[in-house]
């Protein structure tokens, strides 16, 4: 499951655990800066049945880089991914993100220093190019010396990402998809590990993929349609059903919200995730209707979630017990292909 800001939050990746076993999850990208600098707990905290769960991690500092990997180590994450695929400006002024593929010998630095400071897996995501670089041997040096630096894995969105002229969200639909680039980097590197990203929203596609690279990343697809990541379980792992039902997660996710409501959190920052949970299914407009008319309200409490479960169990002939909700899932096996 991709890092995607503002939405792969703690509370995101509860929920998605409760759908998927075996998917990774990634957190939103957070700067060496907010880490270093800000409220580390706050930003680093998870629940243990995230796991596998990585950090992204957004900076060009190595010093910093590591420092900020070590503690991400010490927290628990299973992984750090280095951020070079953003194309923000606000993250090019920090001389992070996708702006560092024009810079491939500071990138190697950076994973050389995170590697030598943590034991767990240290990974880049990055573009195919930006801007106007479209030659594969440049492509092909960038991943290079960054796997001579100890990189194993690379996450790869099959777009240029171009840093003038388009915002973050046109950087995702714009530039043209060339899968065919991320495969031949799997032919060229076969010892290493290739994850494709971008565009893939089909089954069909998934599989194809799997042909050719190590393993897919999914992104707005899956946030929006989350019950899809249970299909991905059967199909791929050889569960013969899904863990558990639409109305079983979200039972399962009824107490986890308590808490973190009693922890002071808004009902709104926790329910926005749920909202594509019965994506497809009867009664989706209702259920997403009456959690975005009445979550963020003053005060609004575990009640609207029971409320919609109540009202989503009228849709199946074998409602759960709302009074004894099961426990979140095992740590399993991450997905990579």
């Amino acid at each position: 499951m991709a890092p995607m800001l503002d939405w792969t939050d703690r509370y995101c990746r509860y929920f998605l655990r409760l759908i998927s076993q075996h998917c990774v999850l990634y957190s939103e990208m957070i700067t060496t800066g907010a880490l270093l600098h800000g409220d580390t707990d706050y930003h680093l905290a998870f629940d243990e049945a995230e796991h596998p769960v990585a950090l992204q991690l957004g900076g060009s500092d190595p010093k910093a880089l590591a420092a900020s990997a070590k503690i991400a180590a010490q927290y628990g994450y299973d992984e750090i991914n280095l951020n070079c695929g953003c194309p923000s400006d606000r993250v090019q002024k920090g001389r992070f993100g996708a702006c560092l593929m024009k810079e491939p010998t500071l990138v190697a630095q950076c994973i050389s220093a995170m590697k030598d400071a943590v034991a767990i897996p240290v990974t880049l995501k990055h573009r195919i190019g930006v801007d106007n670089q479209t030659s594969h041997d440049e492509l092909e040096d960038f991943v290079g010396i960054t796997k001579e630096a100890g990189c194993d894995t690379f996450i790869v969105h099959a777009r240029n990402a171009l840093l003038e002229g388009l915002s973050p969200k046109d950087n995702r639909n714009v530039p043209p998809l060339n899968y065919d680039a991320v495969y031949q980097l799997k032919r060229s590197f076969p010892s290493s590990e290739f994850i494709i990203n971008g565009g893939i929203n089909e089954i069909a596609q998934i599989k194809n993929h799997l042909q050719q690279v190590d393993g897919v990343m999914l992104g707005r697809e899956a946030y929006h349609n989350p019950y899809l990541l249970a299909e991905m379980d059967k199909l791929f792992y050889g569960q013969t059903e899904p863990a558990s039902s639409r109305l079983e997660i979200l039972e399962n996710f009824l107490p986890f919200a308590e808490r973190a409501l009693n922890k002071g959190a808004r009902l709104h920052y926790l329910s926005r995730h749920i909202l594509g949970l019965f994506h497809g299914q009867p009664g989706a407009r209702k259920f997403r209707r009456l959690i975005s008319e009445k979550a963020h309200l003053d005060n609004s409490g575990i009640e609207v979630l029971l409320e919609a479960l109540n009202m989503m169990s009228d849709y199946y002939t074998a409602p759960p017990t709302v009074g004894n909700p099961q426990s979140a899932p095992a740590h399993n096996t991450p997905i990579n292909g």
